[in-house]
């Protein structure tokens, strides 16, 4: 019986919402799936974040809740795995894959990085080590890349903190001048440093290796209200989680804007208020709709 509560809601929902494809500039997109409760029928609370990996694997955080959820997606059919409730992570805002499939879990109110091995189980805190002055930092956000360095958005001193696998310290890259809020990092195939800048709406780039940042765009207002996070795909597209706007901005490579994925809305296929989103290797968009309480999965084509 495990998953078969989910499989029978998210089967509902597809039959009674048939499935539509939509074009926003040169995106094009379809709502495939919602997903509202574990296996239990226990709801989701204002879930923050969703990983994924090239395993089929999803980790929800269902933040208000206090716990993470595992899914697999095969098939546009999700299936359930055991919840995942430790002490060490009581609000979980954002969650993240290595490519072990570990999971790496920001807790928002400890502003630490837990590591769970594959079964959920708490290994240990991501510790900062050797990292230069000032000591003091502030994790806001964090990224894994494919060789599982760890990048550390620090916002108490103003910096990307580069760390190797195992907490050491690897390099830095200091925050670009004339900035306003950073509020996320990622990291793209070619291994550049992403940062989204929500006040100006404007996302900054450093290559590999570099020693500072430098805009990939232009601020960003007309077409986003508040970004918040982000995250690429394998051809190297932005996606851009306007938080107030409720949507999913798309920008290519070299900045250009692409369109926009959803609206505003609570019925399937809309978002209201979303947080973290990732893109597995299909083409499949899973994000966090947080103020509807549930998450969304929406498929590319290409």
């Amino acid at each position: 019986m495990r998953g078969a509560l989910i499989h029978i809601i998210l089967i509902s929902a597809v039959l009674f919402s048939p499935v539509r494809a939509f074009s926003a500039g040169t995106v094009k997109y379809m709502h495939i799936l919602s997903l509202y409760s574990d296996e239990k029928g226990v709801g989701l609370k204002n879930p923050e974040g969703v990983g994924c990996n090239e395993e089929s694997r999803i980790i929800v955080a269902d933040t208000a809740n206090h716990r993470l959820l595992q899914y697999k997606l095969e098939d546009r059919t999700l299936t359930a795995g055991a919840e995942i409730v430790v002490p060490q992570v009581t609000y979980p805002v954002e969650v993240k894959f290595n490519s072990k499939g570990e999971v790496f879990a920001l807790d928002g109110k400890q502003h630490r990085i837990a590591r769970l091995s594959t079964d959920g189980t708490f290994i240990g805190y991501v510790e900062l080590s050797g990292i230069p002055s000032p000591a003091s930092y502030v994790i806001k956000s964090f990224e894994i890349d494919k060789e599982n360095k760890i990048y550390v958005l620090d916002i108490f001193s103003g910096r990307v903190i580069v760390l190797n696998p195992d907490g050491t310290y690897r390099t830095h890259v200091n925050f670009p001048e004339g900035h306003g809020f950073i509020s996320d990092v990622s990291v793209d195939f070619r291994g550049n440093i992403l940062l989204l800048d929500s006040i100006q709406s404007r996302v900054y780039t450093a290559a590999k290796d570099a020693t500072g940042f430098s805009p990939l765009t232009e601020g960003m207002k007309e077409q986003m209200r508040f970004p918040t996070s982000m995250t690429t795909d394998e051809r190297g597209r932005i996606y851009l989680v306007d938080r107030n706007g409720s949507r999913i901005m798309v920008i290519g490579q070299d900045g250009s804007f692409l369109g926009q994925i959803s609206e505003l809305g609570w019925k399937e296929g809309l978002l209201n208020y979303p947080s973290q989103l990732c893109v597995n290797g299909k083409g499949e968009v899973v994000v966090a709709d947080t103020n509807n309480s549930r998450i969304q999965i929406f498929k590319l084509i290409k």
